[in-house]
């Protein structure tokens, strides 16, 4: 496995956490002064979790605690959004519920209100993937029970449609949204499934992939679509494998890391990869056909890499690490900068030059 190092390396900046950090986003702001993270954590001495507002100073080096909320239950997914000039967090729990925090206008850092989805009124056991739509009006939600839920944001309570119940003879692992119509989700087996709201009753769209000889099952852990190719659906998963799903060739997957039938590509890991975010600061190397190629693709990894990969070209490395790299995210206003969750309690920030 070939791996490049940037010519530059990126500023790293650590802080030692004292509860295990379950995800990790950055939060829209407000004005342009603001670096605002939200965290996930879970206290397992007492057995609580919570979410995080952390301002950022990279100099001097300082990330600052500034509001907390306590969850119901440890928090298995983690988003966030703008609505009405308020930032937005939306979380999920292995308990099944869904929380709606909203920020203050005047003061982003504290949540100050929020929205709740009771257990067990969406799913049966944990809910997988919560994703909130830009704007924050909708949430559409999946789980390990085969549901799919879409929840509306009111401004004084939540109310919910289930699209989609297979009864458990179909899990879901993540969704995300395309359009104010459209959404994906993934599960296991490699599937991809591809939702339009104007046509309702099932996905419009599927496609399970096949590379992995061995006999555990492919997952796919998370996926991106990118705002200005809504066609175009990223994911990664088990076994180092990042694809790209393109709706225009539904059954020609896009190899980009992994192992594939057939296929060579460069793997910057062999484990799971556990989060993928298309990489809008990553000058592509390709300069050929740009709108035929897929773009430059970040991902995190259960055996500590935080690389950038691209079609054809060999992974550049951004960090790694001796545990495992649970989430990350790039922030939309300084797409240089990136933060990161590390199973070992810590959360690092990277800048690139």
């Amino acid at each position: 496995m070939a791996i490049t190092a940037l010519s530059e390396p990126p500023q790293i900046h650590r802080f030692r956490q004292s509860k295990y950090i379950d995800s990790v986003r950055w939060l829209p702001p407000l004005s342009a002064l603001d670096r605002l993270a939200v965290i996930a954590v879970f206290d397992s001495d007492s057995d609580s979790a919570a979410i995080e507002t952390h301002s950022f100073a990279p100099d001097p080096e300082n990330l600052t605690q500034q509001s907390q909320w306590f969850s119901p239950s440890r928090i298995s997914s983690l988003k966030t959004s703008q609505s009405h000039h308020k930032p937005l967090v939306a979380s999920a729990t292995l308990a099944g519920s869904i929380h709606i925090l909203f920020g203050d206008s005047m003061d982003p850092a504290s949540l100050e209100s929020e929205l709740s989805m009771p257990e067990k009124a969406l799913h049966e056991g944990p809910i997988s993937c919560v994703d909130i739509m830009d704007g924050g009006v909708e949430c559409v939600s999946v789980g390990e029970d085969g549901r799919v839920n879409l929840v509306s944001v009111g401004e004084s309570e939540l109310s919910y449609q289930r699209i989609f119940d297979s009864s458990g003879l179909v899990s879901f692992t993540t969704a995300k949204w395309a359009s104010p119509s459209e959404f994906a989700t993934g599960g296991y087996g490699f599937s991809l499934q591809w939702w339009d709201q104007r046509k309702p009753g099932a996905a419009v769209s599927q496609f399970k992939g096949s590379w992995s000889q061995r006999t555990t099952p492919g997952i796919v852990h998370s996926i991106d679509i990118h705002p200005s190719r809504k066609h175009t659906c990223l994911a990664g998963g088990s076994l180092g494998t990042v694809f790209a799903w393109d709706l225009r060739w539904p059954q020609q997957p896009i190899l980009l890391s992994g192992v594939g039938a057939g296929e060579t590509t460069h793997s910057p890991c062999e484990s799971e990869v556990w989060e993928v975010h298309f990489d809008h600061y990553a000058k592509s190397s390709n300069v050929g056909n740009v709108s035929s190629r897929i773009l430059p693709t970040m991902i995190c990894s259960e055996d500590g890499i935080l690389a950038v990969v691209e079609q054809g070209e060999e992974p550049v490395e951004l960090l790694a690490e001796p545990c495992a790299i649970n989430s990350f995210d790039i922030d939309r206003q300084y797409p240089s900068d990136v933060i990161c969750s590390l199973e070992w309690e810590s959360i690092a920030i990277l800048t690139r030059s």
